[in-house]
């Protein structure tokens, strides 16, 4: 069988003509029509745990469909559904309105009420269907749903009971209903009288059994909502997120939707309740990933910086000890990617582990030191220390297959990743005229991230008095700061070349990797300004943001994966580092351009979008499959705000550098409840006048940039 990680195809599309509505809550999700009816034969659902436990869930009213009239998501785990049944033969309106408040989390609520808005008693049949076909997660996404275990439906007593055996894995779905109802087999029907201006309701649960044994909702019929833990945690992450006030809506819209859907994509692990982490995005990857909550997690240090703790100790939790070609596990070396599978328990640690990333380790280090820096949990952060320098082995040997001083990727077998960097798509990394290379892979930006992990475990061990380990580490920074710009610099092109190949020849397609680099400061100063022209060039640049693939390179399709498409993250990260490296004006422009096109797409930027050009095309085009909301596209204007308030602390040095420059369309803007050092900071920008209050007073603001070549 193969692994979730190796589909290299098209997933199943979840647009539609009416649209549809996603829901999430931990590793769990919903996707339905905006009628609320999940479909037989389509991608919709409600999924737990990575497996699809409802597959099918309509309503009829009086034999027919009602008609739908509105769809509003009141929470990332809620949504409220308002129909009305069919007009009568000859009547132009319905008395008749449906209301489907429903809830996901660990299963589903939803409550179902049929309000009569007529001057007499109406008459109503309702009938309720319901399937459960237990698929796996990938196989619902790719539309490779195969028949294999067995299913047994039964209804006892007025409720609706699915049973799966595959094997020695046991699932089941219950469905209650507050009322009683004629059932038969997986139609629940109720024959009911509701009085003039008057309802009738009832609440439906869905229950999900593993191993026999009931996993108790999160949201229990009979029960307040707001009672609810989902609605307990995001009150309290709402109270405390950092509040943005300005005069450009784009941006306080933007970074609202962020922090909205920030706050839905965590995953609480019952094992260690403390700790928070973050699913790389919904619908298909509610889980944890390496690379994805990693970058996410420092995007979100403005918000939380107790979300990247939470991440680094989880993924410290599960980083590899022994070597495994099967999933790509060797020592020191941090997951990719973890599965649930047919894991009996609710824990993080039931799961499946792939481990098969160039990036993952390198960025952990990376943000261990990010998160020093902010001044959070000193004891803690030091407690992380033993698996930073476990992960400096991996670089240095195992990431290092041939000793040449960079990280190389190529997969242990054929059901592995055969790119393994962000852009791990099978055609992703390309040659500029189409020609896919051969491993081992050496990628830029995954340099860039080593460049920063020595430099970050250098920081440490200065703290600590360790001249020893200090300068170990900084020689080896140099080292491969000067044979990165030696090596990767492609003279006949004037740019970067996205990695060198197994032969050590230089992957020479004009990419947006190369932005990863100055993010990381590996770039030579003198070269810095053509790495800006190059990206900001038509070629790159949409209007909307830089493409993954210049236009001018074989391969290059608007609406592909990575070789042309946009995506947010990946623009956040370049916006940083053009603002790194004092190029104000080109990262305001990178920006902005993601701002408004988040104006096109209801303030929440996707996964990813078309690369199309603004020029021809006046909207952002979506890409099919994309998830929304996704981690690090969620987390990418946090980041945005970051580098124009060109806020970079450094507690454990007693400064923290903010020097803020806003363009022209932003006059005035103001953060509050920035977590800092255990305080909250507020930063103030009226035009030239900035003002910064909260600091402790042992740690001194510096109002100009940082120097680039010292972060």
């Amino acid at each position: 069988m193969a692994q979730p990680w190796t589909f290299a195809g098209e997933s199943a599309s979840l647009t539609s003509a009416s649209g549809t509505v996603t829901l999430v809550e931990g590793s769990s999700f919903c996707i339905s029509g905006r009628s609320g009816d999940i479909s037989p034969g389509s991608p919709q659902g409600l999924f737990f745990r990575d497996m699809r436990f409802l597959s099918r869930f309509e309503l009829r009213v009086n034999g027919v469909q009602p008609e739908p009239l509105t769809a509003e998501i009141t929470d990332p785990f809620s949504a409220t559904f308002v129909l009305r049944s069919r007009p009568r033969p000859g009547r132009a309106d319905s008395t008749l309105v449906v209301f489907r408040r429903r809830h996901v989390g660990r299963g589903m609520r939803e409550d179902i009420t049929i309000s009569n808005y007529g001057e007499e008693p109406a008459y109503c049949s309702i009938e309720i269907q319901v399937d459960a076909d237990f698929a796996d997660l990938f196989a619902v996404k790719e539309g490779r749903l195969e028949d294999d275990g067995e299913i047994a439906v039964e209804s006892v007593g007025g409720e609706i009971m699915f049973r799966y055996r595959k094997g020695p894995v046991r699932r089941g779905a219950r469905i209650d209903l507050s009322e009683p109802a004629q059932v038969a087999v997986n139609l629940a029907t109720f024959e009911v009288i509701v009085p003039a201006h008057d309802h009738w309701t009832t609440c439906l649960q869905l229950t999900p059994q593993i191993d026999g044994h009931d996993i108790e909702p999160r949201h229990k019929c009979g029960e307040p909502v707001e009672r609810a833990t989902p609605v307990e945690r995001l009150e309290k992450w709402r109270s405390e997120v950092p509040a943005v006030d300005t005069d450009f809506l784009p941006l306080v819209n933007t970074v609202a939707r962020s922090s909205e859907d920030l706050g839905a994509l965590r995953i609480f692990d019952p094992d260690y309740p403390e700790r928070t982490v973050v699913a790389a995005g919904a619908p298909w990857f509610m889980t944890l990933f390496g690379r994805d909550s990693l970058i996410t997690s420092w995007m979100a240090l403005l918000v939380d910086p107790d979300l990247a703790l939470g991440v680094l100790q989880t993924l410290a939790r599960f980083q590899g000890t022994k070597v495994d070609p099967r999933n790509e596990e060797e020592p020191g070396r941090i997951l990719h990617e973890m599965r649930f599978g047919d894991a009996p328990t609710l824990s993080l640690g039931g799961g499946n582990i792939y481990y098969g990333t160039a990036d993952a380790t390198p960025l952990f280090v990376m943000l261990l030191g990010e998160l020093r820096r902010w001044g959070l949990a000193t004891e803690l952060v030091d407690s992380l220390l033993p698996a930073a320098d476990r992960a400096m082995e991996w670089i240095e040997h195992y990431g290092d297959r041939d000793g040449d001083g960079y990280v190389e990727y190529q997969r242990s077998t054929d059901r592995g990743l055969v790119n393994q960097g962000w852009k791990d798509s099978w055609d992703g990394i390309r040659f500029a005229d189409g020609t896919l290379p051969k491993g081992p892979i050496a990628l830029c930006e995954v340099q860039g991230y080593v460049y920063g992990a020595y430099l970050a475990r250098a920081h440490f061990a200065n703290e600590t008095g360790d001249v020893a380990t200090a300068a170990r580490f900084r020689k080896r920074a140099a080292a491969l700061k000067e044979a990165f710009n030696r090596d990767f610099w492609d003279e006949k092109h004037g740019w970067y070349a996205m990695g060198l190949d197994g032969e050590k020849k230089p992957i020479d397609a004009l990419a947006s990797n190369m932005g990863h680099c100055l993010w990381t400061g590996i770039i030579d100063q003198d070269r810095a300004s053509i790495v800006a022209e190059q990206l900001l060039s038509d070629d790159m640049f949409s209007g909307w943001g830089i493409r993954t693939l210049a236009q001018s390179m074989v391969g290059y399709n608007p609406i592909s994966y990575h070789c042309g498409s946009i995506w947010p993250h990946d623009n956040a990260l370049i916006a940083a580092g053009l603002m790194r490296y004092g190029f104000v004006e080109e990262a305001q422009r990178v920006i902005l351009g993601m701002l408004d096109a988040g104006v096109h797409l209801g303030a929440r930027l996707p996964e990813l979008f078309s690369g199309l050009s603004r020029r021809d095309v006046p909207f952002p085009v979506s890409y099919p499959s994309s998830c929304s909301p996704q981690a690090w596209a969620a987390a990418s204007p946090l980041l945005f705000l970051r580098t124009l308030l060109r806020l970079d602390p450094w507690v454990p040095h007693h400064k923290v550098w903010c020097a803020p420059v806003l363009p022209e369309r932003i006059e005035r803007l103001r953060v509050d409840r920035i977590p800092l050092a255990g305080r909250r900071v507020t930063v103030d920008v009226q035009g030239d006048e900035v003002r910064m209050d909260g600091l402790p007073p042992d740690v001194e603001w510096v109002d100009h940039p940082r120097h680039p070549l010292t972060a």
